[in-house]
């Protein structure tokens, strides 16, 4: 039977990936992201789409009620792939103060890797088939390990223990909650298109696989994570990074 998806950040990288796995399924597909324009590129047959930006009540608010119109009234699964790394985001109205550049960094990370995925499932939480409903979360590596400054990893690693309270919390009504914590991942925007090959072999040497993550392994995951084959899996960070996380 097929189900109600929402993704979000599905115009691109991982998110895309996604929304064409869980479109292969048969499922109805909607797609949420900030920029229509990118959406409206999305080669996914069939797929809905809706600009907002999640990371405030009235982006959040408005794509649910956008969502529960387009399905009449539930959503089976929730996928929250929107994020990003806030040094990619403009830094207006920030000075020459290292404290206003710190700050503006952690409050950056946390609106558009946390709260993008906190205030739509608070919003869609009481709209989630019960039982069977899943809610995926995309973390990183960056949260077990740390990430350089510690704003992206911080923000990614807020998850935890929302994901956790979460499974506690719905777990009674047969919805599971898990997480997904890829490595570096060629073709997303996150880490652009051009990197340098000196760095690219770095990253990959240092994943025991010894190659870099892709979209589809990603969005593999998220598909067996929201099947009925994993109904008793909930409140897990899986690691999808090739081993990343060991090292080599």
């Amino acid at each position: 039977m097929a189900r109600n998806v929402i993704i979000t950040g599905g115009g691109t990288g991982i998110g895309l990936a996604a929304a064409h796995a869980f479109a292969a399924e048969g499922d109805r597909v909607l797609i949420v992201g900030r920029r229509a324009e990118v959406l409206q590129k999305a080669d996914v047959a069939g797929v809905l789409t809706h600009a907002a930006d999640l990371g405030t009540v009235q982006g959040a608010r408005g794509a649910a009620e956008f969502a529960r119109e387009a399905f009449g009234g539930t959503v089976d699964v929730l996928v929250h792939s929107a994020g990003g790394s806030g040094r990619l985001e403009p830094a207006e109205g920030v000075g020459d103060d290292p404290l206003d550049a710190v700050a503006h960094a952690w409050t950056t990370n946390f609106r558009i890797n946390t709260l993008t995925s906190v205030l739509l499932t608070e919003a869609l939480r009481e709209h989630l088939t019960s039982p069977g409903g899943r809610i995926l979360f995309l973390s990183s590596v960056a949260a077990l390990r740390g990430s350089g400054t510690g704003a992206y990893g911080g923000a990614k690693a807020a998850l935890h223990p929302y994901t956790f309270d979460l499974a506690k919390a719905l777990g009674p009504r047969g919805i599971t909650v898990n997480a997904v914590a890829p490595g570096y991942v060629e073709d997303t925007e996150f880490f652009g298109p051009s990197m340098p090959q000196e760095e690219y072999r770095r990253r990959v040497g240092a994943i025991p696989t010894g190659r870099a993550g892709t979209p589809d392994d990603i969005a593999a995951t998220l598909v067996w994570l929201a099947s009925p084959g994993a109904g008793h899996v909930t409140g897990q960070i899986v690691q999808v990074n090739g081993g990343e996380m060991l090292g080599r």
